[in-house]
């Protein structure tokens, strides 16, 4: 089991490369760094391939709307050559609210776009001639859909390190999901409950696997926890606190009332009576009432948080369910407790 975790983007730079440098130094295996509305990902992602040695670098995530499919497979090719072979580019669809409302780009056909992309992009990085004529993209793109005619298809100048790089889909949605297990590498799950995994998500992955190609290999599941190994009780409470008001946000504050896939997902996962009282505390203004109403047993089930012994012990369910990652959140504010919780996780998968 492999370990990684999530890089915020905030305004100091040469802090979060230095944390980072910190993390390959311990042995992280996978470095995350988002992008939703702030600085982009990829010009980050290119200074840390120099500074780093080991650590695999990846996008968590980019969406599929606001760049053409081939400037992905391009920026890609470019930041796994710049990593000497490092690179996962992690795709999403986002939503409208970002996408028509930063972009200007009509949300539309997600999962239709998605698996064109994908296609795209490793046609590219084989170094095909590019000819792609799908419902959402044409390339070269014809008169009969606006083109000029002029356009003739092209090759990839550059030799990339890999003809495959690896791809990661974020989701939690049933077709989604199925779409992950078809044709990515990878698959990230938001608030992975190991115990629940197959009862709520199995379905859907067998779907996507029985259509998966073989050379693809097996799906890797890249879950999404949250962790501190500590004996301090204080900062136990304080990592679960800060647990309690993530899950609050999703469950009760991420979308409109019938239109919040993460309360769906607290449902699936058992917890739909907490739920529905998380989200109609959030949405009539009582954030902290909705924050105290989440269950300890939802944050246990999501969590890596407490001693060396419980952590220990809780992260073979996450073995037992299939995880090839483990990305961890890490809630405290001391950056030496963070390291020594990935180092702590670290070991105890290696004696899994």
């Amino acid at each position: 089991m492999e370990i990684g975790t999530m890089f915020s983007l905030g305004t100091d730079y040469g802090q979060l490369v230095e944390d980072v440098v910190a993390y390959d130094r311990v042995g992280l295996d996978l470095a995350l760094i988002p992008e939703a509305y702030t600085f982009d990902a990829i010009s980050v992602l290119g200074f840390l391939a120099g500074r780093t040695e080991r650590t695999k670098l990846g996008t968590g995530i980019v969406n599929i709307f606001s760049r053409t499919p081939t400037v992905l497979a391009m920026s890609a090719a470019g930041l796994d050559l710049l990593s000497q072979g490092r690179f996962v580019l992690g795709v999403g669809a986002s939503g409208p609210q970002v996408i028509e409302g930063f972009h200007g780009v009509k949300y539309d056909a997600p999962l239709g776009r998605v698996r064109e992309v994908v296609d795209i992009c490793r046609k590219v990085w084989r170094r095909e001639a590019l000819v792609h004529n799908g419902k959402y993209y044409q390339v070269p793109l014809q008169p009969d859909r606006g083109g000029s005619g002029l356009g003739k298809p092209l090759k990839l100048v550059g030799h990339p390190v890999r003809d495959r790089i690896p791809m990661l889909l974020a989701s939690i949605g049933p077709k989604n999901v199925a779409l992950a297990a078809e044709l990515f590498e990878a698959w990230q799950p938001i608030f992975y409950y190991p115990e629940k995994a197959e009862e709520v998500f199995g379905e859907s992955l067998a779907a996507g696997r029985a259509k998966r190609a073989p050379e693809l290999g097996d799906l890797q599941v890249y879950a999404d926890t949250y962790a501190l190994v500590s004996d301090d009780e204080a900062a136990i409470e304080g990592a679960r606190t800060q647990v309690r008001r993530t899950l609050a946000l999703y469950v009760g504050g991420m979308g409109a009332k019938g239109k919040n896939f993460y309360n769906d997902l607290a449902v699936r996962y058992g917890f739909g009576e907490a739920a529905e009282k998380v989200q109609d505390l959030f949405l009539t203004g009582k954030v902290q009432e909705a924050t105290a109403s989440v269950p300890d047993e939802f944050i246990d089930a999501v969590s890596l948080i407490g001693t060396p012994e419980q952590v220990r012990s809780r992260l073979a369910a996450y073995d037992r369910a299939g995880v090839h990652t483990l990305l961890l959140g890490l809630p405290s504010p001391d950056h030496a407790a963070r390291l020594q919780t990935v180092e702590a996780i670290k070991d105890f998968a290696q004696k899994l």
